[in-house]
């Protein structure tokens, strides 16, 4: 896999350099031509790891400036309008991550989307406790996180 993305950005350059062109939408563009080529070069050889996550970690980026714009509003409004309209709660997030690497990103990714904290993670690593500063239903919020956030995190890196 590390192979094939080293190969990729090594295409994205060589097209870049060719093409003269050095805007982020060339840079863009190469690296999606140089997707598609790699991929139909080694169609049917190999391990193909790869040509699934990077997709997936594209629709990762495209889904967390979702949730980081929604939740920017959010408070925005909150901070614009005479009536505060916070419900602060501390929840607990039962984890399927189960590595550091894998809660240590998921912390991560929660606290820097604004009205969230990731405040600590139990011993055994089972259960992750979050601050919601709009905490309308607990079980929406822990589905949210769960099927958001960590599912897609985890299809990246498993």
């Amino acid at each position: 896999m590390k192979n094939r993305f080293l190969s990729n950005i090594l295409l994205t350059f060589i097209w870049v350099a060719i093409t003269g062109d050095f805007n982020f939408s060339n840079y863009v563009f190469g690296f999606v031509l140089s997707f598609v080529v790699l991929y139909v070069i080694t169609r049917g050889k190999g391990d193909a790891k790869y040509f699934k996550i990077i997709p997936k970690l594209i629709s990762f980026v495209f889904f967390f400036l979702y949730e980081l714009l929604k939740a920017n509003l959010q408070v925005a409004y909150d901070v614009v309008t005479p009536t505060f309209y916070m419900q602060p709660a501390i929840v607990q997030v039962p984890l399927d991550a189960e590595t550091e690497l894998e809660i240590a990103l998921l912390a991560n990714l929660i606290t820097l989307t604004p009205g969230t904290l990731s405040l600590d993670v139990s011993d055994d690593r089972k259960v992750l406790y979050v601050h919601a500063m709009y905490m309308e239903n607990k079980e929406d919020f822990v589905r949210d996180i769960k099927n958001g956030f960590e599912k897609r995190l985890l299809e990246i890196l498993r």
